[in-house]
């Protein structure tokens, strides 16, 4: 009963990051069904409260632990998941930005998530560069995760920008454009060697069968951030090519969401979907999803686009309230 300090999975931060978007795109489709305006506030505390409850075992298994937690460090396919505390991080500040209006705590949560994401960054594909020979079984959608903390950066941080000034402002703006940039050309990279495995490789592992989703995270924070970015950057005097671009990137989506509907249902049908923690690469890809598609159809005054991304929240709403309750039943049970 409970969670094991010393097995403490890395990738629990997910959990975070998927009720974080969920909040997000709650409180963009408010315009739509006010109700859901109290329902993002109601998500952000319940998020903070689920981060810092993590972040004490997270801890700990350092302290206590720090062989273990090295070795997972180390490993190929589970070393990408330690990334995910800082882009939880980056998106609580997202949440107190956007939906609670606090630009403090924003600020609070977005610097040491932006300092930590861009170590992960760095850390992990230096560590995968510097091993003899990895197995390609290893490589999932997994990889994605340090170039969408990357990518996400900009998602609190370009709408902090304003409230930096001078010197610092400068430094804003630089770490902002260096981490989109960053995290979309390693994300290409990466991506031409995942689908080079989906290709040549058997199906990934059932227990890591939702990671398929996890390709939607940087087409969907990708191209929200890319506007945010374009909307804080008063040097842009011609916006339009690049909200063109947002628009093919979030294209891209469509397929991929196409794909991902089908690979999950071959699992089902053929192999496996049993409960695992993994399951929360459900829900911070697929709400960062829905956030592109409410940015991209407002952007251009496209109702259909804006209309499938309503219908897309409640399939990613009944998908949190799954995860979430068959976690909890796990975390009680085992």
């Amino acid at each position: 009963m409970g969670i094991s300090i010393k097995d403490f999975a890395p990738s629990w931060f997910a959990s975070v990051m998927g009720t974080g978007a969920l909040a997000l795109t709650s409180k963009a489709y408010s315009s739509k069904l006010p109700a859901l305006a109290g329902f993002a506030k109601f998500l952000v505390y319940l998020n903070t409260l689920l981060f810092f409850i993590l972040l004490i075992p997270w801890l700990l298994r350092w302290v206590k632990y720090t062989e273990n937690a090295l070795e997972d460090l180390k490993h190929p396919m589970v070393s990408h998941f330690y990334g995910t505390i800082a882009v939880a991080m980056l998106v609580l500040s997202a949440d107190y930005l956007f939906i609670l209006k606090k630009i403090t705590i924003a600020k609070a949560f977005w610097i040491p998530g932006t300092v930590l994401t861009i170590f992960f960054a760095l850390l992990i594909p230096y560590l995968m560069f510097v091993e003899r020979e990895i197995d390609l079984k290893v490589v999932t959608p997994a990889w994605f995760i340090p170039p969408v903390g990357l990518i996400v950066i900009p998602m609190g941080g370009a709408g902090l920008i304003s409230s930096f000034s001078g010197t610092a402002r400068e430094i804003a703006y630089v770490v902002n454009y260096f981490a989109w940039g960053a995290g979309f050309f390693l994300y290409l990279g990466l991506f031409a060697i995942v689908f080079f495995r989906f290709i040549r490789h058997e199906p990934m592992p059932c227990g890591m069968a939702p990671a398929v989703w996890i390709n939607l995270g940087p087409i969907g924070a990708g191209t929200s951030t890319l506007y945010a970015l374009v909307k804080a950057s008063e040097f842009l005097k011609v916006k339009e090519p690049f909200l063109a671009f947002g628009l093919i990137f979030w294209g891209f989506g469509v397929w991929w969401l196409a794909m991902a509907i089908m690979m999950t249902i071959y699992y089902i049908r053929k192999l496996n979907l049993p409960y695992s923690l993994a399951w929360w690469a459900f829900i911070f890809p697929l709400g960062a999803y829905v956030g592109a598609t409410h940015n991209v159809g407002t952007a251009f005054g496209i109702g259909i686009i804006d209309s499938f991304g309503f219908v897309l929240y409640w399939l990613l709403l009944a998908m949190w309230l799954i995860t979430g309750v068959k976690t909890v039943k796990h975390v009680l049970l085992e």
